[in-house]
């Protein structure tokens, strides 16, 4: 059938910055996408109350849990409703949600996002569709990274594409072959950090630039279990949590040294990841297109940085517009919406290390 959809996109990333929404049209034709363009977007940012809630949740009783679920559906309908009289948006064939991951192990089967779809869909009055990951992860794959959806049928063009949010991702387009995994702790680290001078973020990067880089940190940091995995592979907001910030507080070092060291961190990843992919792959273009976005875009510190270190394997490191960066991922959930209602397959399979395509989300009436 085609059809132009209209639909609203939401994600709310581990860094805890708010609820990103993007209002899409995506045109789908002889089942394909065949056109799509972002209409309205909005970062909405979360009350403290709800950051604190959201913070301390993974340590919660299984009660305080489902209450949490339920009651963060109903605070994202309103922040929806809200969005939608405030631009007095038209028609809305259907709201794709992402959830917040509270747990994410693929190894024992589970990824868990809050965002109860029924509740979401009787506040809004909307079809919702949601629980992106599950599917995939039932048939032994990572559930992530999910990023590689929007490179592959957004934005075209690219050889890699690298996101950096809360947790840094990478896609790669090896000769029509779609790779794709996590990469580092990214902006958890830099916003955890920045809290400690009570800052809500290192702006522009300004606090790493101060620092020097410690290598027996960084050393450290680089021997943790999930750097030495081979890739699919994908990493959990609770690891980051228990095994990676420890690691910053205890070292006794300037805030400006553990920033730097943070941004260095992600650097040598993404040089590594690239360089694993090429050899493993036997891929050996003379040079190569890469598209940056994600949040970790504003820290321009640790883009210059990025540039430098990627120069060496020429690598031009290309910066889309700031709605692309900052909106990227909602309208990837809007995508994945869209795929699910069509029954294409939203998950590769290449990324993931899942036995096969998957249509994963589930459908919700308003």
């Amino acid at each position: 059938m085609n059809k132009a959809y209209y639909a609203i996109g939401l994600m709310s990333g581990s860094s805890l910055d708010g609820l990103d929404i993007a209002y899409c049209r995506l045109n789908w034709e002889n089942n394909q996408l065949s056109e799509w363009k972002l209409l309205l977007s909005e970062t909405i940012h979360y009350s403290e109350l709800w950051v604190r809630r959201l913070k301390a949740l993974p340590q919660q009783n299984a009660l305080t849990f489902a209450q949490t679920d339920i009651y963060f559906s109903y605070y994202l309908g309103e922040l929806v409703n809200s969005f939608i009289k405030k631009n007095q948006i038209g028609p809305i064939d259907f709201v794709a949600s992402h959830g917040h991951t509270v747990f994410h192990d693929p190894s024992r089967r589970y990824s868990i996002q809050i965002g109860n779809g029924n509740a979401l869909a009787a506040t809004l009055g909307k079809t919702v569709i949601c629980d992106f990951r599950m599917q995939d992860v039932a048939l032994n794959g990572e559930g992530a990274p999910l990023a590689p959806l929007a490179d592959l049928y957004l934005f075209p063009g690219y050889d890699y594409y690298m996101n950096i949010g809360g947790i840094a991702n990478i896609s790669a387009n090896v000769s029509g072959k779609w790779l794709g995994f996590d990469l580092a702790p990214a902006n958890q680290v830099f916003n955890f950090l920045a809290e400690k001078a009570d800052l809500k973020f290192d702006k522009d990067g300004e606090i790493a630039r101060g620092g020097n880089v410690n290598a027996e940190l960084l050393d450290t940091l680089q021997k943790l279990d999930f750097f030495g995995k081979a890739y699919p592979k994908s990493m959990s907001n609770e690891w980051i949590r228990t095994e990676v910030l420890p690691l910053f507080t205890e070292s006794g070092l300037s805030l400006e040294d553990q920033m730097r060291t943070a941004v260095e961190l992600n650097v040598a990843a993404s040089f590594d990841a690239i360089k694993l992919v090429r050899d493993n792959e036997n891929y050996q273009p003379e040079t190569s297109g890469l598209l940056l976005s994600g949040g970790g875009c504003h820290n321009l510190f640790l883009v210059e940085k990025l540039k430098e270190k990627l120069s060496e394997l020429n690598i031009e490191v290309q910066i889309p517009k700031k709605e692309i960066i900052d909106f990227k991922e909602a309208m990837l959930v809007a995508l994945l919406g869209l795929l699910r209602l069509n029954e294409v397959p939203n998950s590769i399979p290449e990324v993931t290390g899942a036995k096969k395509a998957t249509v994963n989300g589930g459908v919700y009436l308003g």
